[in-house]
C-alpha cells in the first residue's frame, strides 16, 4: 500500500456526555481537546448519544404517544367532519 493518500490512525478517546463513559479506540477523527490516558495521547470527542446510553441498546422503552396512530387519526377525522 502507499503510504501517502490515506488518513493517518489516531487514538480517539469517544465521551458520552449522558453516562460519561469513554470508549477508547482508534480513528482517523481530531478534536481540539486531548487528553492522556494510560501514558497516551488521546483525542477526546464528544458526544450526546452512543451505544451505552441509546434507548435500543439499553432495552430502555419509551413512550412515545398515549393513544395510537389510528386512534388519532380517526379523532382528527371526526372533528374536521363535524365542523361540514
Amino acid at each position: 500500500m502507499k503510504a501517502q493518500g490515506h488518513p493517518a490512525l489516531n487514538n480517539v478517546c469517544f465521551l458520552d456526555i449522558g453516562t460519561g463513559k469513554r470508549f477508547l479506540t482508534k480513528s482517523t477523527m481530531k478534536s481540539a481537546r486531548t487528553e492522556t490516558i494510560d501514558g497516551k495521547e488521546y483525542f477526546v470527542i464528544v458526544r450526546d448519544v452512543t451505544m451505552d446510553s441509546h434507548p435500543a441498546y439499553t432495552g430502555e422503552k419509551r413512550l412515545v404517544d398515549t393513544a395510537g396512530r389510528v386512534e388519532k387519526f380517526t379523532s382528527k377525522f371526526k372533528r374536521g367532519a363535524a365542523k361540514k
